[in-house]
């Protein structure tokens, strides 16, 4: 079936996907507030009007021995001023019903949770659970502008087109096969397979833009593997002069319908995954966007198999989409 989606040139994807690639690059711990004010579940609400008028704060996690109760924001103030209640304890108006994060995630995982919820702010945990930050999307803005910063001069050097990767090659068919073993539920090393390709293809001489765009695909399936499979699965990209061809395949449990699992926020994560800030039901309309050919084969009883093909040579471009 033809992609309903446009097709994403070089130099659209430099202008537009950039943030998005830094995105998946990044980690939250890069870009959140470490320094954090915590409120006591007792204090008043009058007092903590004060304190956030004083540091023009807009919210802050309630903490009892080092452990996060909820958070308190500038919006349960004001339901107290209105219900004339700023003399109650804290716990009595802060939100209870907490969305999390982990440092150890890439940005883009906050950012899919601020989309799927009306959050202004979420706490970061460390992998024992504690709280460590906070990180809002100034913070994710802020993060994002720094990154470009450092980067730029550096990606300025890298020029020369991926499909020129084999000139100097004599041989009937040359590729170069990257593999990658991807575990069940590692949400610790999720995405270091996909950063690793991309830097593969920079250091082939790749430019930023395809690069760009076959690590985010990448990593959308990467995730899929850890979030979705028996026992996770296999990452293979395969690199030649005229395409790059990735797949992701497992064998199990398998998609019951390919047709619902494409569309935009449909997701069969467990609650426990969501509550981690993943399974957003994104992944597979991502890798849509930036790859030219996507197929995706699944049954319930041999597992999944995605391919994805990215060319490299201009008048080879002919994006489809086949299910």
């Amino acid at each position: 079936m033809a992609s309903k989606h446009p097709v994403i040139s070089d130099k659209e994807a430099e202008h537009i996907t950039r943030a998005e690639e830094l995105a998946y690059e990044l980690r939250i711990q890069e870009v959140m507030t470490e320094d954090v004010f915590c409120l006591e579940p007792e204090m008043k609400m009058e007092t903590a009007l004060d304190i956030f008028q004083k540091e023009h704060f807009s919210g802050a996690p309630v903490v009892k021995d080092g452990h996060l109760l909820g958070i308190l924001s500038i919006e349960d103030l004001i339901r107290a001023l209105r219900e004339n209640n700023m003399d109650v304890a804290v716990q009595e108006y802060m939100t209870t019903n907490l969305v999390t994060v982990r440092k150890l995630d890439p940005v883009v995982e906050a950012l899919k949770t601020f989309s799927q919820t009306n959050f202004g702010r979420l706490p970061v945990m460390d992998e024992n659970g504690t709280l460590v930050g906070i990180i809002t999307k100034g913070d994710i803005s802020n993060g994002l502008l720094r990154a470009l910063q450092r980067d730029y001069h550096a990606e300025e050097l890298i020029r020369y087109r991926a499909s020129h990767l084999f000139e100097d090659i004599v041989s009937g068919r040359t590729s170069l096969i990257l593999r990658y073993d991807i575990r069940k539920g590692d949400f610790t090393h999720g995405g270091n397979a996909s950063s690793n390709i991309k830097r593969a293809l920079l250091r082939l001489g790749a430019t930023p833009q395809v690069a760009r765009r076959c690590g985010i695909a990448v990593y959308e399936a990467e995730m899929n593997l850890i979030i979705h499979t028996t026992h996770g699965g296999t990452l293979r990209v395969e690199i030649e002069p005229h395409k790059i061809t990735m797949e992701a395949y497992d064998d199990g449990p398998g998609i019951e319908d390919v047709d619902q699992a494409m569309r935009p926020g449909y997701s069969t994560a467990t609650n426990e995954v969501r509550e981690m800030g993943f399974g957003a039901g994104m992944g597979l309309v991502n890798i849509k966007r930036c790859v030219d050919e996507m197929r995706l084969i699944s049954s319930l009883e041999r597992g999944t198999n995605l391919y994805m093909i990215i060319y490299l040579n201009d008048d080879d471009t002919n994006p489809k989409t086949i299910q």
